[in-house]
């Protein structure tokens, strides 16, 4: 007995997204469907931000990918980190609504709240979008692996195309 499809929806509801599913990374988000759950607060790099949710800050980890760091202590500033860091930051810009959609474990080791992200005004699935435009690699933590198969594809096609860090960073 598949029981996935039911916990997406349990999943999505916890997230603020009532009965409606996650939107597909290839379908934008309906507008006005009431998916929006929170509020970009600030960018912390390619692949972390704060959100308001509910009226609380929460630190949001980009699951699935993952950018170059720039802001990881006694880390020093990776080849495409600020570059992958400018983009999110042009994607979601303080105040963009988005759509946070968890996996099967909420929080990482730094209490950080994992999640798909989607731009609510189109449903522009961030994290994917990162992958496909070569700011970000693929990063798979079991069980958080829904979109793993996408994230490694579009890395393939990007790194093919010569795109993003793909052509800057070499090894």
């Amino acid at each position: 007995m598949n029981l996935w499809p039911g916990w997406l929806v349990v999943l999505a509801a916890a997230c603020g997204g009532g009965t409606h599913a996650a939107p597909s990374p290839t379908t934008p988000n309906p507008t006005g469907s009431g998916a929006s759950n929170a509020t970009v607060v600030r960018v912390i790099d390619g692949d972390t931000i704060d959100a308001d949710i509910g009226g609380a800050n929460e630190r949001i980890r980009l699951i699935g990918i993952d950018t170059p760091e720039t802001k990881k202590p006694n880390t020093p500033i990776q080849c495409y980190g600020p570059e992958a860091s400018e983009f999110t930051k042009h994607t979601l810009p303080v105040g963009t609504r988005i759509l946070i959609v968890r996996d099967l474990e909420a929080r990482d080791d730094y209490g950080r709240l994992l999640g798909y992200v989607y731009r609510s005004s189109d449903g522009l699935f961030v994290n994917l979008q990162l992958a496909v435009e070569g700011f970000a690699r693929p990063l798979t933590f079991h069980p958080n692996d829904t979109h793993a198969a996408e994230f490694v594809a579009a890395a393939r096609a990007a790194e093919a195309a010569d795109l993003g860090l793909w052509a800057a960073c070499s090894g």
